[in-house]
């Protein structure tokens, strides 16, 4: 974002609590994962990886095999405001 002078300003993400439901899917993490693929995936939105991450506590797009992930069916995130 700039300020009104035309400067760019960094500004701090908030990214939203992302309430369990019933209807979240569980996957088991297989050798080569990641985030972004899941995305695409669940949501056909790759750019959508971090809202996964974010569910699950995790910070990186690389995923090590065997883990379960929370994919989180109701995506809240809107794109516009952001």
């Amino acid at each position: 974002k700039k300020n009104e002078k035309g400067i760019q300003k960094r500004t701090t993400a908030h990214y939203p609590e992302i309430p369990i439901r019933n209807d979240d899917i569980y996957v088991l993490t297989q050798d080569g994962d990641r985030f972004d693929q899941l995305a695409n995936k669940y949501y056909q939105d790759s750019s959508l990886w971090w809202y996964i991450a974010r569910a699950n506590n995790m910070k990186f797009n690389n995923i090590e095999p065997g883990l379960t992930i929370r994919i989180p069916i109701n995506v809240i995130y809107n794109k516009a405001e952001n």
